[in-house]
């Protein structure tokens, strides 16, 4: 199942009007679906290859990476099986099998490839320079979910510069792209049901494929999370293991600090009981850059300056979901206990799924702002907004801030079955006590999922009343 990602395609087609070779890299989130767009593309090229390295075990060698790397080049081409002496070697045989054709070659799991052994990345700059930039029609793709890996490596090694022609960093599908998913049988389905999904597996391809379009959300959520043998119960731990290896309890830690909402170094370092270190600046990196975290900046909405404090946020859906509502029940979904278990009917499971709802829609604000008439406009800064109190000054929360120009954009987030009317007070005082610039307008909004109060159309207090249907639509 192969649905969106057109923008990458074309950026990755137009390398094939080229008539120089291209070093492509492409990172993001275990099953995001970085190999499946890269097989997509190469479809496109006359020839494709892909070889991947061995996902990291104890008594893993360089030598078993070579080994596969030759495995998988014979399956691939005419060379007979062997096993290369080093990576010079191996990748001189590689190239020895590229023609004069458009051809696109993946190297997949790079880091797990080149980890073993440190001088990997010379190694493949100078095969860049000597062997595969020597054929024109050649796209080499260096492919991975160790993304601090890929950036540590190649994009920010000074041996690579001005060699790299594309990055790609692979997010969550769009919602209009993921309600694709669930095919014929998706004009049936309720915006609410696919919301419930969607608030529990975000946009990762993965996960949607597993969905079952003839059960409802809550048995999908049943069967998928809190079942042994369901990926969403399982996958957690395997995907932690792949990226951060050995260290990956201290990354898992650092996003349970975060499951309950945004917060700076200072404050996720003092609820670890650490001091701030750059080692803990390093951890937020790595967790960054494989998008499991978002660093949101801090700016006044009043003159859109930045200032120089961050806060982090647990972007990730899935990850949020997990460690919030299924490790606490993990022994019970391991004895069985939850098997036949009604999913809304567990304690708390409205109010979880109001929190995954406001994640969702934070990982969607590109369509939030088109909807509001903003796609053409520049926008200055978008995400979530906390004003702490000050000297005549009060504390105020807002779920999305978004700023342009001349305009403050003030978005509400509710998932509810019954949205009372009190949500215009709640907004209406939250604008009175942001700080706003006298040449600023201020326009309001409120993306739900739920029934509407009648009054809250008729009032008129929001400028912009968005349901989650609309983020489904193209």
């Amino acid at each position: 199942m192969f649905f969106g990602r057109e923008q990458e395609l074309a950026d990755l087609s137009a390398l094939l009007r080229k008539q120089t070779a291209s070093l492509v890299t492409c990172r993001g989130r275990r099953r995001i679906g970085k190999s499946t767009l890269i097989r997509e593309f190469g479809k496109r090229a006359a020839r494709f290859m892909s070889l991947e390295g061995l996902p990291p075990r104890p008594g893993l060698s360089n030598r078993d990476q070579l080994h596969e790397f030759g495995r998988l080049l014979a399956e691939q081409t005419e060379l007979p099986p062997l096993t290369p002496d080093n990576w010079p070697q191996a990748f001189q045989l590689l190239a020895s099998t590229i023609r004069d054709e458009s051809t696109v070659v993946m190297l997949d799991e790079i880091s797990w490839m080149g980890g073993y052994d440190p001088d990997f990345a010379g190694h493949l700059k100078a095969a860049w320079d000597t062997v595969f930039k020597a054929h024109p029609k050649l796209i080499l793709v260096l492919c991975g979910s160790v993304s601090a890996w890929i950036v540590d490596n190649i994009l920010e090694n000074t041996g690579f510069v001005g060699r790299d022609s594309w990055d790609i960093v692979l997010d969550e599908l769009p919602l209009h792209d993921c309600n694709r998913f669930w095919g014929d049988a998706g004009e049936r389905i309720s915006p609410r049901e696919k919301f419930r999904l969607l608030s529990v597996t975000g946009g990762i391809p993965k996960y949607l494929e597993e969905v079952d379009p003839g059960l409802s959300a809550e048995e999908n959520i049943r069967r998928l999370c809190f079942q042994r043998g369901g990926i969403l119960f399982r996958d957690f731990g395997q995907i932690f293991s792949d990226v951060f290896g050995k260290r990956s309890e201290g990354y898992r830690l650092i996003l349970g600090t975060l499951t309950h909402g945004s917060r700076t170094l200072s404050e996720i370092s003092a609820a670890l009981g650490k001091a701030r270190s750059g080692h803990m600046t390093e951890y937020m990196r790595d967790l960054v850059l494989a998008g499991f975290v978002a660093k949101d900046a801090v700016f006044d909405p009043a003159t859109g300056r930045v200032s120089r404090k961050e806060v982090y946020r647990l972007r990730d859906n899935y990850s949020r979901f997990y460690l919030r509502y299924i490790v606490p029940r993990r022994e019970s979904i391991e004895k069985g206990l939850l098997h036949d278990v009604a999913v809304d009917q567990l304690p708390e499971w409205e109010a979880a799924m109001g929190l995954q709802f406001e994640n969702l829609v934070l990982s969607n604000v590109l369509p939030v702002a088109r909807i509001l008439g903003l796609g053409r406009t520049p926008l200055l800064a978008a995400g979530p907004y906390i004003q702490r109190a000050a000297a005549r000054r009060k504390a105020c929360q807002i779920d999305l801030l978004m700023r342009s120009k001349h305009s403050l954009y003030v978005v509400e987030v509710k998932s509810r079955r019954k949205i009372g009317f009190s949500v215009i007070d709640e907004v209406r005082e939250k604008v009175h006590r942001l700080s706003v610039a006298r040449h600023q307008s201020v326009r309001t909004a409120l993306v739900y999922e739920g029934n509407l109060d009648s009054r809250i159309e008729t009032e008129g207090f929001f400028d912009f009343l968005v349901p989650f249907s609309r983020l489904l639509e193209p």
